[in-house]
């Protein structure tokens, strides 16, 4: 593996002779796949709890549409696999469930977002987000916010937040993808201005059947298919305010194994709607934005004619102000109300169900502080009422300093997960019952970053951190409970990241190396102890191959615990080796393009006793 990896960068390397200057003008970086007659738009997004000083103190990963495109990816699960914070095992290939964790904490400790606003389904056992069902052909951008995030965007924050950007986009497309086992991709865009208002419409549709679930290679195949749909709507009504709407639909319905044995004659169908609305004022350094939303889920499992449905929805109301008082200080504020209601009717010989609602009412502001050009401090703080738990606070505290090239950060930080409808008002056959008097989960984290320019065209990014989490709920005696034995749950780990940018082509080389433990020590379950791994882009602009493009990614996935899919005891899992290849040529006003995943062929399984997909090829059109 290590020799294949050096031929491909002794290979990369040959064709990059002249090092380009990374600090091009926003201009050049932004005519990456335009025409002139195109419109160059700057993705930007609006974070909760920020101003203009203090928001330059905030660790985060952008995940550009450029970014997304070169990938190839198919889902959200393709992008954040390479993001050195995020470990991710889905119970079998595309469309089934998918867990995130995040810095080594549980896969309902990371809150997702569309545009800031929180989408995390609470007719779930513990409020967790499916990442499997989401796919990214309307996606405009991918932020990833590491580390408690709580002071920022509320409750689940504990392990980090994912906010998925939906905006609308000026360049009309259409794609098509089919591959070698006749599975398909579509999606298209469209946007209409007239005068001073832009109506954007996106929409994506996939079939994808490769593999069984958890049966032998032989077996029958179980499929997904999705279809999404985002509309974006803005109007300016002067030249400082705006009205703007984004509306996003989205259907998968996805075929599923209850064993190896037992594999015909279950679907899921899982549908989510979300719509916001709001009113956005700037005037220089000064904003405010109003915003409401709504958040619905339906989910049908069907087991041989048994229905299992889950229910969820969540209302809200938003408003942040930001402002910089003057060049060294800049503030900002806000509120935030939401109400949640949903419910569950899980039958069959483990029947369940649940029924209630919760609301929950926050205040939050910042100040950002530049003493001198060099130095920034930052302090966050958010205070939640709920309607259960009643009052918590969560705060932040960063401080860095740059040196020339090299920019030194440290930030102490808090964190809360409030618990969900089901962990307060749910029952099963078994005994269970909710418990209203549960408390939230609380973590305490600090991390030191540290940005080093080697040179304008190499950069090297490092962080640590060490956090704990206190009350964790756990299953006990038929009932969730506080755990008050008074130990915690402890992670820390070290992330790095190698970026260079050479003329036409860039390489980025990143490695994770984490410690997370349950409360006896041992390790937690499918977080590795370490991750690494390589993307390389590369454009041949002068050659015979003109107009000619190549995109590699490597993930090695360290050895890790799980539990046996039969036995149920505690086993080690191998690593893995995954490389996906893409190849791509633009001709006039269209990408051909081939993409290989998994191109090795590696066979493994990502939890215990769920299959991955195998090597697939895949052909592209995009006009």
């Amino acid at each position: 593996m290590l020799k294949l990896i050096l031929i491909i960068l002794i290979f990369i390397s040959k064709y990059a002779v002249v090092l380009g200057n990374e600090n091009k003008s926003y201009e050049e970086n932004c005519l990456w796949d335009n025409q002139s007659n195109i419109p160059c738009l700057q993705i930007t997004s609006s974070l909760d709890n920020s101003s203009p000083i203090s928001y330059s103190s905030i660790n985060k990963t952008i995940i550009t549409k450029k970014q997304i495109e070169q990938s190839g990816a198919v889902d959200l699960i393709d992008i954040l696999k390479s993001v050195p914070d995020i470990n991710i095992t889905q119970s079998g290939p595309k469309g089934q469930q998918a867990s995130l964790f995040m810095r080594g904490s549980g896969s309902n400790h990371t809150l997702v977002m569309i545009n800031s606003i929180p989408i995390n389904d609470q007719s779930t056992t513990q409020g967790l987000h499916d990442f499997g069902v989401d796919f990214i052909q309307t996606v405009q951008q991918i932020e990833i916010y590491p580390g408690s995030s709580s002071s920022h965007f509320g409750t689940n924050a504990i392990g980090g937040a994912i906010n998925i950007i939906l905006t609308g986009d000026y360049k009309n497309s259409f794609s098509l993808v089919s591959d070698n086992n006749l599975n398909y991709e579509l999606s298209g865009n469209k946007t209409i201005v007239n005068n001073e208002s832009s109506l954007n419409f996106k929409f994506g549709s996939i079939k994808n059947e490769t593999i069984s679930v958890r049966g032998k290679s032989d077996d029958e195949k179980d499929g997904v298919q999705n279809f999404t749909l985002n509309v974006n709507y803005e109007k300016f009504i002067n030249e400082n305010t705006k009205f703007f709407n984004t509306s996003y639909l989205r259907q998968t319905i996805a075929e599923y194994d209850n064993s190896d044995s037992n594999q015909s004659g279950y679907e899921g169908d899982n549908k989510m709607a979300s719509f916001q609305f709001g009113l956005q004022n700037s005037i220089y350094n000064k904003k405010n934005d109003y915003v409401i939303y709504l958040n619905t889920y339906d989910r049908e499992y069907d087991e041989r004619g048994t229905i299992d449905s889950y229910e969820s929805n969540v209302i809200g109301a938003k408003y942040i102000f930001s402002n910089n008082l003057n060049d060294q200080i800049s503030f900002g504020f806000g509120s935030e109300y939401k109400y949640d209601w949903g419910y569950f009717d899980n039958n069959g010989s483990y029947s369940a169900s649940t029924k209630g609602n919760i609301d929950n009412f926050s205040i939050f502001g910042n100040i950002g502080w530049e003493p001198f050009e060099t130095v920034n401090f930052s302090i966050f703080t958010r205070r939640d009422k709920h309607k259960l738990t009643g009052n918590n606070s969560t705060f932040k505290l960063s401080f860095d300093k740059s040196f020339n090239d090299l920019n030194l950060g440290i930030s102490h930080m808090t964190g809360l997960r409030n618990p969900t409808l089901y962990e307060l008002f749910g029952t099963d056959n078994f005994g269970y019952s909710g418990n209203r008097n549960l408390k939230p989960e609380k973590s305490n984290t600090y991390e030191i970053y540290s940005n080093y320019s080697i040179n304008e065209n190499i950069n090297f990014l490092l962080r640590a951190f060490k956090s704990n989490i206190k009350n964790n709920i756990e299953y006990i005696n038929n009932q969730y409970q506080n755990d008050d034995d008074n130990i915690d749950l402890n992670q820390s780990g070290i992330n790095n990241e190698i970026n260079i940018k050479l003329e036409n082509n860039s390489i980025k080389l990143f490695s994770s190396f984490l410690s997370s433990k349950k409360e006896n020590n041992s390790d937690q379950l499918r977080r590795p102890e370490k991750n690494y791994g390589l993307i390389i882009s590369k454009s041949f602009k002068k050659s015979f191959l003109k107009d000619f493009n190549l995109n590699l990614s490597y993930n090695h996935y360290g050895k890790h615990f799980d539990t046996h899919s039969s036995t149920f005891s505690t086993i080690e899992m191998d690593s893995t080796d995954l490389i996906d290849l893409k190849l791509s040529k633009k001709i006039n006003n269209s990408n051909l393009f081939i993409k290989i995943s998994n191109l090795l062929n590696e066979n493994y399984q990502r939890p215990h006793g769920y299959n991955q997909e195998q090597r697939s090829i895949k052909f592209g059109l995009k006009y």
